[in-house]
């Protein structure tokens, strides 16, 4: 434990009695949010992510000691462990290294170098290694171990099995793996060619090297599936003699005894044994880093997506786009709840401009829509266009914003849809879903497998439970940072709050169901299977906005109520002064008295204590409501429209390792090459933009023919510090 604790407190950076005490609080069976929220003391109030990498690291050095376990008692159960490799199997820090120790101690299947052995050929083998000072020549000493029966006919068949003994030993030694593997991860150059003449999406690739350590996680995931497809065909080069010499320089020892027998062994160690084992695993360790990059980027990017500012408030009409079908349309109130749904046909081949008008300008006006969801899929350019014709003969202020829809057509389809809408088809469902995704996007995406909302590269290729483990963890992280109304979430919203299960989120929705909306938080205890310990890790993170207990809003934990009370009368306020609003300098007065002492006064740590101000200032606060709206339009554009040099806003759909996808409004998504970021140097373009941030764009180069948009952040950036500085110096 104590070595475990050393380990990742040296990785992470962290304290060790922090590493140790989230080790027992997870050992004990609470939860990430949990214990990111409700035990700052503890871990010395490290973020979510933090404690999740600490999870994930101590799962993987846990299993590297059980493996290091096993190791020891197979070697030790062949009569071979030495203290010497026990040693050496303990301190080897990956699993690789294990691997390479047990190597030599493997049951394997029969090889070249076992059929020799079985000839009586290894001491032969073991004189001729030593390469000693002995006299006579390693052919004469061969001849001694002629035997027909044993089929080793002459002299040289016996120098030739022992020669395959001696290239086993040099490729199953650990220390000459480790320099090897080192030697083709710095020098070695990952070639790719064509296989036929054939045109493809990794023509890129068709004649391509780049030096393994070189390698960008985009350009591995896409030969990889270039060469799955069969387009490509590629291969590890690296500088044999040097490899070469640097197995001789281990084990040679020049004018020895055998000498040129053990070097020639060592080349055929490294041409047949060693050279494809090491090339399988460099490849496997470039696309397992690669993979490990996608997933975190595809997690950067579901982050903000599931974040992004809901419009409350106010009635929606979504409008699923589509040709021949018809464009469907759902309207739902403020809360989500569908009011009237409808099938219009404005597009081609149908064209019914007119009708569709008259049916959507009714549906508008009867159920008082203010804001139009359009997504993004076929037909939309037509549909966005409609619909912004149509707003210009309406009375009343209408907007409308268009949505991604990846994902929709997988949850319109599921049972989950099925479930909550049994009376409608499938396209009629999406719609109501688009609508909703512009209303609260959270709540409407936790209910789609993260993996198809569209923010990531190569998601099929990724390993899968690495993938969805993260994604879920992204999703868990967002729901409990922004809360849940107990009395109006759904399953699939409940089932990502810490503590609940989908079994008691179902519990919880046919509880409120049967019994009416829960009136505080207390009576989530006679929900059937949710007992105290399920209680702890949820409650916070659940309001209850009909309840008279004020708290029952926020996000303090039931658990620090008294403290709550305890804090307000400090500071000369009490409950009432909460739910009036009346606590605005509730921080300053707690600042005024000393935090410390405060806090030392409530029985709590400074950490939790400020977490509790903050919530007992703005209780019922939604942290989305502090990002900047999303960008609603009255009015369409084309690419015909946009021109080198014109500046414009745009909403960022997608990040990846080699830029960014910004949505100006035009149907195609512009790329922002990574170069065209930011006025500063940045090493991934996650460190300049986020998925559904506002950005300033100016217009780099349109091509019609290619359907291609390109765009500049960094070139609107500077446009702007020019103008600055010429106000500013104007104003001088």
């Amino acid at each position: 434990m104590e070595h475990l604790v050393a380990v990742l407190a040296a990785e992470l950076g962290q304290k060790p009695e922090h590493v140790k005490n989230v080790i027992q609080l997870i050992d004990e069976g609470n939860t990430i949010p949990f214990i990111a929220r409700y035990r700052k003391e503890l871990h010395g109030a490290m973020d979510d992510q933090t404690i999740r990498t600490l999870v994930e690291r101590l799962g993987y050095l846990r299993n590297l000691q059980a493996r290091r376990e096993e190791v020891k008692t197979a070697i030790e159960g062949q009569g071979k462990l030495t203290e010497e490799l026990a040693q050496a199997i303990e301190k080897a820090a990956t699993l690789a290294e294990v691997e390479d120790l047990y190597r030599p101690y493997k049951q394997k299947r029969r090889t070249r170098a076992s059929i020799a052995r079985e000839r009586g050929l290894e001491p032969l083998a073991r004189r001729i290694f030593a390469q000693g000072k002995e006299t006579g020549t390693p052919l004469a000493a061969a001849s001694e171990f002629v035997d027909e029966a044993l089929e080793v006919p002459d002299a040289q068949a016996a120098l030739a099995g022992a020669s395959d003994i001696m290239a086993e030993w040099i490729s199953e030694d650990a220390a000459i793996r480790k320099l090897l593997r080192a030697f083709l991860w710095t020098r070695g150059m990952l070639l790719s060619k064509a296989t036929g003449e054939e045109d493809s999406v990794y023509r890129l690739y068709y004649d391509f090297q780049q030096s393994v350590s070189k390698l960008q996680g985009h350009q591995i995931l896409a030969i990889n599936r270039g060469e799955r497809e069969g387009f490509l065909k590629c291969s590890l080069s690296v500088e044999e003699e040097q490899a070469r010499h640097l197995i001789w320089q281990r084990i040679g020892k020049p004018g020895g005894f055998g000498a040129d027998l053990v070097k020639a062994a060592a080349e055929d160690a490294w041409s047949r044994l060693m050279f494809p084992s090491l090339e399988r695993e460099i490849r496997n360790l470039l696309t397992e880093q690669a993979s490990e990059g996608a997933i975190h980027v595809f997690a950067l990017n579901l982050k903000p997506l599931l974040m992004q500012p809901p419009v409350k408030g106010k009635r929606a009409l979504g409008l699923d786009p589509a040709y021949r079908t018809g464009c469907k349309l759902a309207v739902v109130d403020e809360t989500g709840k569908v009011l009237a749904t409808d099938v219009i046909y404005p597009t081609p081949p149908h064209n019914k401009i007119q009708e569709a008008a008259k049916k959507t300008k009714y549906l508008i006006e009867n159920h008082r829509v203010e804001v139009i969801a359009i997504g993004n899929g076929t037909a939309s350019k037509e549909s966005e266009r409609f619909v912004a014709d149509l707003l210009k003969e309406l009375n009343q202020p209408v907007s409308y914003m268009v949505v991604s829809e990846a994902g929709a057509s997988v949850y319109s389809a599921s049972k989950l849809a099925a479930e909550e809408f049994p009376d409608y088809d499938v396209s009629l469902r999406s719609a109501v879903s688009i609508a909703r995704r512009l209303q609260d996007p959270l709540a409407e995406l936790v209910k789609i497998d993260p993996k198809a909302i569209g923010v990531g590269q190569y998601q099929h290729d990724l390993p899968q439970k690495q993938l969805d483990e993260t994604l879920n963890g992204v999703v868990e992280s967002c729901v409990n940072q922004v809360g849940v109304d107990l009395n109006t979430a759904s399953q699939s919203l409940l089932r990502h709050v810490a503590g609940l299960t989908t079994a008691t989120a179902k519990n919880i929705v046919a509880y409120r169901e049967e019994n009416g909306a829960f009136s505080n938080r207390k009576q989530l205890l006679k929900v059937p299977k949710l007992g105290p310990k399920a209680f702890l890790q949820c409650a916070g993170f659940l309001r209850v906005m009909e309840s008279n207990q004020i708290l029952d809003h926020t996000g303090v934990h039931p658990e620090s109520y008294e403290v709550a009370e305890r804090l307000l009368a400090l500071c000369g306020y009490g409950l009432e002064d909460v739910k009036a609003g009346r606590c605005s300098d509730l921080q300053t007065r707690m600042e005024t008295l000393g935090t410390e002492k405060t806090a030392a006064q409530c029985g709590v740590g400074v950490p939790t204590l400020r977490d509790i101000a903050v919530e007992l200032t703005k209780p019922g606060r939604d942290p989305r409501d502090e990002l900047p709206p999303p960008m609603l339009r009255s009015d369409v554009m084309e690419m015909k429209h946009l021109k080198p040099g014109m500046q414009m806003k745009g909403t960022v759909r997608n990040v990846v390792d080699f830029g960014a996808f910004v949505d100006v409004g035009v149907h195609q998504d512009g790329l922002v090459h990574i170069s065209e970021l930011s006025t500063r140097f940045v090493r991934h373009p996650s460190e300049a933009v986020s998925v559904g941030e506002i950005v300033d764009v100016v217009v780099l180069a349109v091509d019609l023919e290619k359907n291609r948009l390109s765009l500049s952040i960094k070139q609107a950036a500077q446009d702007r510090r020019d103008k600055e500085e010429g106000v500013s110096s104007g104003r001088g």
